[in-house]
């Protein structure tokens, strides 16, 4: 059984919805929230790379470098306000943090 265009976009849309229902299903814990982010750009990587490799176009893989790298900027730098956050405030939970807004 070969692998079609239609099982890869499958599985991305199958992992964008999950994504999807972690954020609003869940929306105590930042955590949570930040890999839900991240599966939402791994399943739009997963679409780029199938398109990519089907219609024989490299563009659509080297984009995907450049989602990955800010996707680690971001992993990076979110965290690091996070463990900020916790040593300020001894908390993560998103109700708790409204004294932000300024």
């Amino acid at each position: 059984m070969a692998l079609t265009l239609a099982h890869f976009l499958v599985l991305g849309a199958i992992l964008f919805a999950i994504a999807v229902i972690g954020i609003f299903l869940n929306r105590k814990n930042i955590i949570v929230l930040l890999m839900a982010i991240e599966l939402m750009l791994l399943a739009v990587n997963m679409n780029f790379i199938a398109f990519s490799h089907y219609l024989g176009d490299a563009a659509g893989q080297i984009f995907v470098f450049f989602i990955l790298t800010v996707a680690a900027a971001e992993a990076a730098i979110g965290l690091a306000i996070l463990v900020v956050m916790f040593r300020n405030l001894d908390t993560i939970n998103v109700q708790d943090l409204d004294t932000l807004k300024g």
